[in-house]
């Protein structure tokens, strides 16, 4: 996944048209708010994905994952914590 770019909301707001290509292109933008990350602009598809994976395990009655599938998923959508 390519890196995940940061703008401020007031950059967004005032650019919007630009990041909205750069989301179409398959880049994912976190919105800033007074340096505090507020939100995160992801293309259709990885919102697909990622509600696809995340969903797994409860459909499946496991709402529990384990730690390696945990890691996975981290990675896969690059969550820190």
């Amino acid at each position: 996944m390519a890196k995940v770019m940061t703008a401020s909301s007031t950059e967004m707001q005032n650019n919007f048209g630009k990041y909205l290509n750069i989301v179409i292109k398959g880049q994912q933008i976190i919105i800033t708010k007074n340096g505090r990350k507020v939100a995160r602009v992801i293309p259709e598809t990885a919102a697909v994905s990622y509600l696809t994976d995340s969903l797994t395990g409860i459909l499946k009655g496991d709402d529990k994952l384990d730690e390696e599938k945990d890691k996975e998923l981290r990675a896969k959508y690059e969550v820190v914590g």
